[in-house]
């Protein structure tokens, strides 16, 4: 399955480096528009052609199989749609867009053209998510009552550089869609649609830094039953506090905690006794940062497993736009 990666940020590197080392993946070229990286990734993937811009790799005429999208977030909508165009399928980092209508272009270009748009949210490929969707669809909760999801992350100066796409309005969007969108995603993955939405919005210690909130305060229905929190903020002094998820429900209570939802903290349903799960990746390292379990190598065998085996893909373009319209329904409320 032959590969090219746009955008060669901490993010793209990964894929580029996962991808080189499948034995069913080919990386086939990179394309960054910043020039300056051009020798060193020459080095870093020896035979792998380097274009500036997508526009110069689509007149290459190279072949390829999946276009993987990794730029900043306001291009990802505008290079997926041009990427299926060409007859890409195509893997675009969360979030797929930062607006409905972008989002819902990606799916129409899909259906047009017949291949296939795959989001990347990794949380669905967590232990101890991938749990809590079994124990909930299995009915072992019953109703739910309330869920509440924390997440308490470090974002500062050595994050939000001057000069950079991030915390700007236009190019990222918000702190919803770049930090937790996946975690807006794993609510909707597992409980379904919400409603009744209000929300709070501050910016504590982020002026001068970002264009929006650094903290949030979310209260919403879930149109299955039940009403949920979400609690965010990426003041958090020097490192990440955690990412929780709490659920109260008629057939017991749980909680997912730990720094990146990496591990069941409790569980007391009835009749039930919690299996051992399988270890959770560790977190995606950026240096004085970190993100959330890097769990990137599952996102490309699954791309590989449903293209070439007709395989179930695991987040697929329209629970990517859905995840798009909740937080742009959150962020009408600011």
């Amino acid at each position: 399955m032959r590969f090219v990666i746009c955008g060669v940020g901490h993010i793209g590197r990964r894929h580029a480096a996962l991808v080189a080392r499948h034995a069913r993946a080919q990386l086939v070229a990179l394309v960054d528009t910043c020039a300056a990286l051009a020798p060193e990734l020459a080095l870093e993937f020896p035979g792998v052609p380097f274009y500036s811009s997508l526009e110069a790799y689509f007149a290459a005429e190279l072949q390829a199989d999946v276009l993987t999208i990794a730029t900043p977030n306001d291009q990802h909508a505008p290079q997926a749609i041009a990427g299926l165009r060409h007859g890409l399928h195509v893997v675009i980092e969360k979030p797929i867009a930062l607006r409905t209508a972008d989002a819902e272009a990606i799916v129409r270009m899909a259906a047009q053209t017949g291949r296939l748009a795959f989001g990347v949210m990794q949380n669905r490929y967590s232990p101890p998510a991938t749990w809590l969707k079994q124990v909930y669809e299995e009915g072992r909760l019953g109703p739910v009552y309330l869920v509440q999801l924390n997440c308490f992350w470090n974002r500062d100066a050595r994050y939000y550089r001057p000069g950079g796409w991030r915390g700007t309005q236009a190019q990222d969007g918000g702190t919803l869609f770049t930090q937790f969108s996946h975690f807006v995603d794993l609510l909707y993955w597992v409980f379904g649609d919400v409603t009744n939405i209000s929300a709070r919005f501050r910016n504590f210690n982020h002026q001068g830094l970002t264009d929006f909130e650094d903290s949030g305060l979310v209260t919403f229905d879930l149109v299955r039953g039940g009403s949920g929190t979400l609690q965010y903020s990426t003041a958090v002094w020097d490192r990440n506090l955690e990412s929780s998820l709490t659920v109260v429900a008629e057939h017991g209570s749980l909680r997912i905690g730990g720094q990146y939802l990496d591990k069941v903290e409790y569980c007391h349903l009835r009749d039930y006794q919690l299996p051992p799960l399988p270890p959770t990746n560790p977190a995606n390292s950026y240096g004085a940062y970190q993100g959330s379990a890097a769990n990137h190598v599952q996102v490309i065998e699954n791309v590989i497993d449903t293209l070439r085996n007709g395989a179930h893909a695991t987040t697929n373009a329209l629970e990517g736009l859905k995840v798009v319209e909740i937080i742009e329904r959150v962020y009408s409320l600011r």
